[in-house]
């Protein structure tokens, strides 16, 4: 990419100068000419064929050729204006143009053959393009027929002059005068040839102006396999370069404490999905090397157990183990969950978090150094310097998409000589698609099956018509002695608007459930941290019936006598949080429901939502139709992922270039993991100049 005309500063390209050059690196971030001819159209405007006029429908954008019969100056009160008129084979249309008319009027040469393109409207019954585009048939008979592109743009470049026109205009010249050695070659041609990829420069030139749909659909191809490629070959060369960097503990044996927890401990047999995940992180424990593995599965599909029993063979071995949860009562319900189920098997737990403070802070660090914590489970406390671990071997890290990766690093630091074994869990199913682009760095081990016995929510859609039938529903199961939430959606935690309608539903709902008979928690963002984990552990406790929330419950408590969930305004809420906050119920085992409330006026996109909902429980299922309709730059935790640095390739869309530059990259390092072979030296060359000023963050869970 070192050629002279690529570097060239955009400011001396003709056309463009200082001004110009300022609002493109403002806006679009373009200093150089390989900037600009690297941000591809995201469209084009089929001009490779005419339309006869007979046959031109109002309203739609046509290419018409023909010869020009007439043409009039018109004076009117306020402006003049130039009248024209095109025939073809078929019919006539009528020209009008506001602008330029002295220009047009030379221009517009009477019997000469025009090609028009524009759109058509009917104006007192005759058929009418108001200011087409026009050009003399002749004029470059190569150009004629194409598919123009069409870029995205901003409002600060089309006031400084440069609109889509300019735009293609400087790039057809900066084109036209680039050879093939302007653009280096970054794939090997072994590569190239098995598969039947254009060249780069090809590709490039097509990519902006295809002379036909096969030229645009090889240069696609050539294109979207390249970035999908090199995006998951720095990931996996990243991977192979840390096998030889970063060793890990070696937990040898699985000794006591795991298998008197397995036979003693555990009332109900392991699914064959937990079982094959344990087998996993085993084998990663053994390997020498530092295991980063991402444990990904549905609400209540046992991720916690995995995550104990690894912590059990880390004691075995004579490691300490940390579990990181994102809120306070997440991590205390972890450790009660935990330090219950261990009981009288020896094995010393603790919890920290911001609210420890005194002499009991004090205790719980001092312990921690000598070694007397087998288990510390806290919030991101656990990150901060005084904490320090006699023998950290384990790293557990719960709803990771919820910690920056600045903060996760800090967790490396306190091991004891090597890092520590490091185990990401997540409550958000991933689609295989976006795992292995997201996660590409991570081992992904998938919890896919439920234990045995657990009932599948049911889940309904009502409108504001079916609210009587709701509350009498809410009744019953009140009278059955469960427990329900009432969610309210949240778009900014001080929205008054979010405030106010949680507050109306409360005070609605006091009307049906009076007290003192009825007790009712209400739990929302602005409250005290003590306030929230007060009212949520007196729901938690059974003291009230309904728990009205925002969202921040979408991560909380469990409460398996809690049976019903009705989320209200349905349609302001992401399909993944649905799905998230309906698996707040059903953790018991009685049978339980989710009420989607809505309006009765849905956009298409809420109803799909919805429809999915009430269709599934399958949370990967859930995902994938998410990636559909929302793209993937809008699922959390991939911002930070490097998603977004695709310019053509489409995760939604390309599913067989990720698997194929997945396959091929693995097959690659396979053979040759430090890429020494000189076959692969271009690949080489081309991943050191893409990690350039990259940080290795992605090691980090």
């Amino acid at each position: 990419m070192s050629s002279n005309l690529l570097n060239k500063e955009i400011t001396y390209v003709k056309g463009i100068g200082p001004l110009k050059a300022k609002i493109l690196f403002d806006e679009l971030g373009v200093e150089t000419v390989g900037d600009l001819l690297f941000i591809y159209p995201f469209r084009y405007v089929d001009k490779t064929q005419y339309t006869l006029i007979k046959d031109i429908n109002t309203k739609e954008t046509v290419q018409v050729k023909g010869v020009l019969v007439d043409k009039e100056i018109i004076r009117g009160q306020k402006q003049k204006r130039i009248k024209a008129t095109l025939k073809d084979s078929s019919g006539f249309l009528e020209l009008v143009w506001f602008k330029g008319v002295q220009w047009l009027d030379e221009k517009l040469v009477l019997n000469k053959e025009f090609i028009v393109f524009g759109k058509a409207t009917r104006y007192n019954g005759t058929l009418t393009i108001s200011h087409p585009e026009i050009k003399g048939a002749n004029d470059n008979p190569q150009a004629a027929l194409s598919l123009e592109p069409v870029y995205g743009s901003t409002e600060k470049l089309k006031k400084t002059g440069f609109d889509g026109k300019l735009r293609n205009r400087i790039l057809k010249d900066l084109i036209s005068k680039m050879k093939s050695h302007h653009i280096n070659e970054n794939l090997p041609a072994y590569l190239t040839e098995k598969l039947k990829l254009v060249s780069k420069y090809k590709a490039v030139c097509w990519i902006h102006f295809p002379p036909n749909e096969e030229a645009l659909a090889a240069a696609r191809k050539r294109l979207k396999f390249e970035e999908v490629f090199y995006f998951q070959m720095r990931i996996l060369y990243s991977k192979e370069l840390r096998k030889y960097k970063y060793k890990g503990e070696v937990f040898e044996k699985v000794g006591n404490y795991f298998n008197r927890y397995y036979k003693e401990k555990i009332p109900f047999e392991l699914t064959g999905a937990q079982k094959r995940v344990i087998k996993e992180i085993r084998k990663d424990f053994a390997s020498g090397v530092q295991m980063n593995r991402l444990l990904q599965g549905d609400v209540g599909s046992g991720k916690t157990m995995v995550a104990l029993l690894s912590m059990l063979i880390a004691k075995d071995n004579g490691y300490q183990s940390v579990l990181m949860a994102p809120t306070e009562i997440l991590a205390q319900q972890h450790y009660k969950s935990i330090s219950e189920g261990l009981q009288g098997l020896g094995i010393k737990t603790a919890f920290l978090s911001g609210s420890v403070k005194g002499k009991t802070r004090a205790g719980v660090l001092q312990f921690l150094k000598s070694g007397d914590i087998d288990i510390l489970i806290g919030t991101h406390a656990v990150l901060e310097d005084p904490v320090v671990f006699d023998n950290l071997g384990l790293a557990i890290i719960d709803e990771q998409h919820r910690f920056g990766v600045m903060q996760r690093s800090r967790l490396w630091k306190k091991g004891s000589g090597k890092p520590p074994h490091v185990l990401v869990m997540t409550a958000t199913p991933i689609p295989r698609t976006l795992a292995m682009t997201v996660y590409g760095d991570l081992e992904v081990s998938t919890i896919d099956e439920l234990p045995p016995g657990r009932k599948d929510i049911i889940t309904v859609h009502k409108t504001e018509s079916n609210r009587p039938q709701v509350l009498e529903f809410m009744h019953e199961q009140i009278k059955l002695g469960r427990q329900i939430y009432v969610v309210y959606p949240l778009i900014d935690e001080s929205a008054k608007l979010d405030l106010a309608n949680l507050q109306q539903g409360y005070d609605r709902l006091l009307q049906f459930f009076p007290m003192p008979e009825y007790k009712i928690s209400v739990v929302h963002g602005r409250m005290k941290p003590a306030d929230k984990d007060m009212e949520m552990q007196r729901f938690a406790e059974g003291t009230t019936q309904i728990m009205v929330a925002t969202t921040v419950i979408e991560v909380g408590v469990n409460v398996p006598n809690a049976t019903v969930m009705v989320i209200e305004n349905t349609e302001r809420f992401g399909l993944s949080q649905l799905h998230q906050l309906r698996g707040r119920v059903g953790r018991g085992g009685e049978q339980s429901y989710c009420i989607l409330m809505s309006s009765f006026k849905l956009s298409d996109n809420a109803k799909s939502r919805i429809g999915i909902m009430v269709n599934t429980n399958d949370g990967f299922k859930i995902a994938e139709e998410d990636l559909k309709l929302r793209g993937p730059g809008d699922i959390e935790g991939t911002r930070q992922s490097g998603v977004q640095e695709f310019r053509i390739f489409d995760l939604a869309e390309d599913h067989n270039h990720l698997s194929t530059g997945r396959q091929i990259a693995t097959i690659i390092l396979g053979k040759d993991p430090l890429l020494e072979n000189p076959h692969n030296e271009i690949i080489k060359r081309y991943l050191h100049h893409l990690n350039q000023g990259f940080k290795d963050w992605g090691r980090i869970g």
